[in-house]
């Protein structure tokens, strides 16, 4: 997958659906010893470290996703991503008009990676609409893109990969990510 380089320069925001996108659209439901619902998700880590060389290179990332979840939260504070947005009944556009003219964003200054029909109505306005490889037909129509990759198996981490290499940035920032983690101060 590769985007053109005026496309991948202007985006300043990018925009990931959760279920389906950050995870594999499973959704573990049980209870635990007091009978309190417990929620859990499974996230791919790479894709964590997409997102966190994405964040590095300077754009901002939001989550917005069409259910509440505990466990979406707890993901988007460990990855240090403020921008987490969690509508009840899968009502995003609201939700999007309302960050993008609190940063100032435009639409076509956005990227958003999605995988199923709530995602559509932004989808279709963003500058830059990708599917993840196993999104519903309909979202595949829409996109400028589409990973090889599944959603919560590696996909944003590609779409990351894809996005920083077109704007000329992937291999500055895994250098400078090693290079803060080599313990050679």
């Amino acid at each position: 997958m590769k985007f053109p380089l005026e496309v991948a320069k202007r985006i300043r925001l990018v925009i990931l659906d959760v279920d389906g996108v950050l995870t594999d659209a499973g959704v573990y439901l049980g209870e635990d010893s007091q009978g309190n619902p417990v929620e859990l998700k499974r996230f791919d880590i790479q894709d964590g470290l997409g997102l966190v060389l994405l964040r590095e290179s300077g754009l901002e990332i939001a989550l917005v996703s069409g259910r509440v979840s505990p466990a979406t939260t707890a993901r988007a504070r460990e990855l240090g991503i403020e921008e987490c947005h969690q509508v009840s009944g899968a009502r995003k556009l609201p939700v999007v008009r309302s960050l993008l003219q609190r940063k100032g964003v435009a639409w076509e200054e956005v990227a958003m990676l999605a995988d199923d029909l709530p995602d559509l109505p932004v989808l279709r306005r963003v500058g830059l609409p990708v599917a993840v490889g196993n999104a519903v037909p309909e979202v595949r129509r829409e996109a400028a893109g589409t990973t090889r990759r599944e959603g919560g198996s590696g996909a944003v981490r590609e779409f990351a990969r894809a996005l920083l290499r077109a704007r000329g940035e992937w291999d500055a920032r895994v250098d400078a990510y090693l290079e803060a983690r080599s313990g050679d101060d």
